[in-house]
């Protein structure tokens, strides 16, 4: 089942940017453009596994939504153009589980989101493409139902580049994300594991190098 996103955004442009990466990402996502909608949509629907909150809003504004939001148990990312620490300090004693400043990048904020779904129990662990199934919480790969054995390793990098689906990835980014910012280890073993992967699974095409940037597993 998709992770549920709430998107409480009224810049249609910074909206609709976040709603098309994260359906992109695998996500079911609800949008809107006031706080008073959500207040009152909230009475009705509250099933979501975590809200992207923007602090500046007509009709409620985000600090006033937040404590809504935290009596439903929805965790919060606050994205807001007020960086300063006054307003941080305000929004995580509110209840919000992080706080981001705009511009924000994309990638940094799907690890966030990440992050928080796991902390909070809520992160969808299996990932879809195509007829493969990626169960990483059982670490076990099938397709059509039937399991294909993958090494640790080859199995991680394919989770990573599935959890990104349609997003390029750069090598440093699948290191860290495998054995974390500590690595100093040749980074030429993530291409070893990019080509098993394509022989074994039989996608040389829909896993594509970008030059200069990484990989990215396409889905056409």
């Amino acid at each position: 089942m998709e992770n549920r996103i709430l998107i409480i955004e009224d810049d249609v442009a910074i909206a609709q940017t976040l709603k098309l990466n994260l359906e992109c990402a695998g996500y079911a996502v609800t949008s809107f453009d006031n706080g008073l909608s959500v207040w009152n949509a909230l009475e009705r629907e509250h099933n979501y596994d975590l809200a992207l909150l923007d602090m500046m809003l007509p009709g409620v504004d985000g600090f006033t939504l937040l404590p809504k939001l935290k009596e439903y148990g929805i965790p919060v990312i606050c994205l807001t153009a007020m960086g300063d620490a006054q307003h941080e300090v305000q929004g995580l004693r509110g209840g919000a589980e992080d706080y981001i400043s705009k511009p924000f990048d994309m990638l940094a904020l799907l690890v966030r989101m990440e992050k928080i779904l796991q902390r909070n129990g809520r992160l969808n662990q299996v990932y879809h493409f195509r007829d493969l199934t990626l169960d990483t919480a059982n670490r076990k790969l099938t397709r059509n139902g039937s399991e294909i054995p993958l090494p640790p390793l080859e199995f991680d990098v394919l989770a990573v580049l599935m959890k990104n689906k349609n997003r390029t990835v750069s090598r440093d980014r699948i290191l860290n994300e495998i054995w974390g910012q500590d690595y100093f280890g040749d980074i030429r073993t993530v291409d070893v594991r990019i080509a098993n992967l394509r022989k074994k699974l039989e996608l040389s095409e829909e896993i594509r190098t970008i030059s200069k940037a990484g990989y990215r597993l396409e889905e056409r």
